[in-house]
């Protein structure tokens, strides 16, 4: 078949036209749309990056203690300002994408127009924008919103540590922009949002609690309904043992000196340890030593059961599923060397729903002891989580000077800055902390009083 005389009128000149357009613009062109497109990748796969990390994700990198988690965490602290800034950056870039292919368009246009067949020069401008629309459409689609925010939603950990230096430095750069987009913004919002649902914080769902249920249900169940407003932001460092108050198995222990010990310990599980709580054998059941009771040389060690180990920031929502699929009960709760932080239990999880659970083993006194509404005295252990709850606070009262620190004992230690003497105060807003007892280098019993315009009472 042969060809069409236009078709051939058409392709000759384009083909002999071409060596005669200026290399070095062309390469110069193509390096700036692909340089252009990296960009638009990154930023489009960051949005959908940073604004896909769950509350595992968080809390993961709220455990390290490097650079790049604590720049993706500052970023985090004013989510609208870092949408606006991947809004706006992701903005100009299209543009200049679209500026580039534009001149680059018109080099090979200008160029081959003059030596074309009428039909092609009647048609310049159709095939022009035609040709316009086709391979930016198709650019800024594939590499500024598919490939990057699919990359982006099954690797956002990978992406958000990838994009983070790059997104820190555009948010300084665009910031008096970005300040101005979110100002506007919330001003908008400000005039059409009255009236409308606004968005409900934990403390109003509390409220809302106690409005709708309160009068209806005991004061334990609403707090069992709190407790599971709260349940699925906590993690186990929040509610575990910790390493100074585990009873543990030595491991060179002989099986008379183990059934006295776990006698007077009193629980029905254990964790055996070899040398220190760090390197942990693996988890005792004393019912397994019933059997073998009356055999005071029997070789215990080959009751030793695996132990279940979890890190700190494992949310206690999923380590609940994970007891209940295992029909476990008890975990070592490990940091991120490795070492041994405490141990967590079903009933520490259960605990947090549907408080205290009281069995014949346990104490009678409490962690705490409220002298009246303002004056408390704690166990320098207790969580700071708990003390909140127990003085109805919010949970992220102290967030802003906890620094690391879980319980009371810890938290005065990051106000202060040194360790305490016995009846030192130390003052934190309204609140007043009385160190009453030490023990070594350990703050065990702390007054707490609540200034609300009172005088307070005096020992």
């Amino acid at each position: 078949m042969e060809s069409s005389p236009d078709g051939d009128t058409l392709l000759l000149p384009l083909l002999l036209q071409v060596t005669g357009i200026p290399t070095a613009n062309i390469t110069i062109l193509i390096i700036i749309i692909l340089v252009l497109l990296l960009m638009t990748a990154i930023t489009a796969g960051a949005e959908t990056a940073f604004f896909s990390l769950s509350a595992k994700d968080i809390n993961y990198l709220k455990s390290k203690e490097n650079s790049p988690s604590r720049n993706i965490l500052h970023l985090l602290e004013q989510p609208k300002l870092l949408l606006a800034t991947i809004v706006v950056v992701n903005n100009f870039i299209n543009i200049a994408i679209v500026i580039t292919t534009n001149q680059l368009t018109e080099l090979f246009f200008d160029t081959f127009y003059h030596q074309s067949t009428a039909w092609v020069i009647k048609n310049h401008a159709v095939l022009y924008y035609s040709l316009q629309v086709v391979v930016i459409t198709f650019l800024l689609v594939l590499f500024g919103e598919v490939l990057p925010k699919v990359y982006a939603t099954q690797n956002n950990l990978r992406m958000a540590f990838f994009s983070a230096p790059a997104i820190k430095v555009m948010l300084n750069v665009f910031r008096p922009l970005s300040n101005f987009l979110v100002t506007s913004t919330n001003f908008i919002e400000g005039k059409f949002s009255q009236g409308n649902l606004k968005n409900i914080s934990s403390k109003d769902f509390e409220h809302a609690i106690e409005l709708t249920v309160g009068h209806s249900a005991s004061k334990e169940e609403v707090n069992i309904f709190k407790g599971i407003l709260k349940f699925g932001n906590i993690t186990a460092k929040q509610v575990m043992r910790s390493r100074l108050d585990v009873a543990a198995i030595d491991y060179d222990l002989n099986f008379k000196e183990i059934q006295t010990y776990c006698i007077e310990m009193g629980y029905s599980r254990l964790p055996v340890y070899n040398e220190s709580l760090d390197k942990i054998a693996g988890i005792i059941h004393t019912k397994d030593f019933l059997p073998y009771s009356e055999l005071p040389d029997f070789d215990w060690h080959k009751l030793i059961r695996p132990a279940y180990f979890v890190h700190e920031s494992k949310l206690i929502e999923d380590l609940l599923k994970e007891f209940q699929q295992k029909r476990m009960h008890f975990a070592i709760v490990v940091d991120e060397f490795g070492g041994t932080s405490g141990i967590i239990t079903l009933e520490d999880i259960m605990e947090e729903i549907i408080g205290d659970i009281k069995d014949e083993f346990d104490e009678d006194d409490l962690s705490y002891k409220k002298i009246d509404d303002n004056t408390f005295i704690f166990d320098g252990k207790t969580f700071i989580n708990d003390m909140c709850r127990i003085v109805n606070l919010p949970n992220d009262t102290f967030e802003a000077i906890r620094g690391e620190s879980d319980s009371i004992g810890g938290l005065l230690l990051e106000i202060s800055g040194k360790f305490p003497q016995v009846n030192e105060q130390i003052t934190y807003n309204q609140f007043l902390f009385t160190v009453q007892e030490l023990e070594k280098f350990r703050i065990t019993k702390v007054k707490l009083y609540i200034d609300n315009g009172l005088v307070p009472a005096q020992d």
